[in-house]
């Protein structure tokens, strides 16, 4: 683990980090969109739990959660769409050697937390002060 003072005076990451960080947001990535699959996949289902045959009023309420089931996917599939969306940016700063390094402050992000939010552009410093 590198201290503060190491990164400070580091203004990127070397080539082999990302390299490293490549792979794990194409990993991410790749679940990410299996995920979205499934999603669509979902949407795409008109009714799955076969209730054409049963009387108005379950088919009444069973319209109701069918609809807010689909909301939901929708949700999820929409925000299952921004996080590839910004795992391909970072794949972008990746390629133009600007990955790791925040938009507020200009420092490197802490290794640890790029390993845990692999999208992120803002330091734990720089989103903290944000709230």
């Amino acid at each position: 683990m590198e201290n503060q003072t190491e990164l400070r005076e580091r203004t990127r990451y070397s080539d082999r980090e990302l390299e490293e960080f490549k792979e794990i947001i194409l990993q991410k990535k790749t679940v990410a969109q299996e995920e979205l699959e499934a999603l669509s996949a979902s949407l795409g289902n008109s009714n799955p739990n076969g209730t054409d045959d049963t009387s108005a009023a379950y088919s009444t309420l069973e319209d109701g959660s069918a609809t807010l089931e689909k909301e939901s996917l929708h949700q999820l599939a929409s925000r299952q769409k921004k996080f590839i969306e910004q795992l391909d940016a970072a794949l972008i700063r990746i390629a133009n050697k600007t990955y790791g390094v925040c938009r507020v402050t200009g420092k490197l992000i802490q290794k640890e937390r790029l390993m845990a939010v692999p999208h992120t552009t803002m330091s734990m410093e720089a989103k903290l002060k944000q709230n």
